[in-house]
């Protein structure tokens, strides 16, 4: 994959960020391991890791996997909570 020419600004990273922990905050409402949403999304733990970490950006694909397998909306997955 190439390399990005120019690095994020810091306010993407930050959004990033916030999402990791939205997807982390409603797999632990709903009483999910990583394993366990991994494996309900069809993804590998590894993938999910990463998008709590705020390390990597999920795709949209990904996203929607992730709202169904913690039955709830994309709109409220991607919902700024602040």
């Amino acid at each position: 994959m190439p390399t990005r020419r120019n690095p994020y600004p810091a306010w993407v990273l930050a959004q990033r960020s916030q999402l990791g922990h939205r997807i982390a905050s409603l797999r632990q409402a709903a009483g999910l391991s990583q394993d366990q949403l991994a494996v309900r999304a069809g993804m590998d733990r590894r993938s999910i890791q990463r998008y709590e970490a705020g390390s990597r950006d999920p795709r949209f694909s990904d996203l929607l996997l992730i709202a169904h397998a913690l039955d709830t909306s994309l709109v409220a997955l991607l919902a700024d909570q602040e």
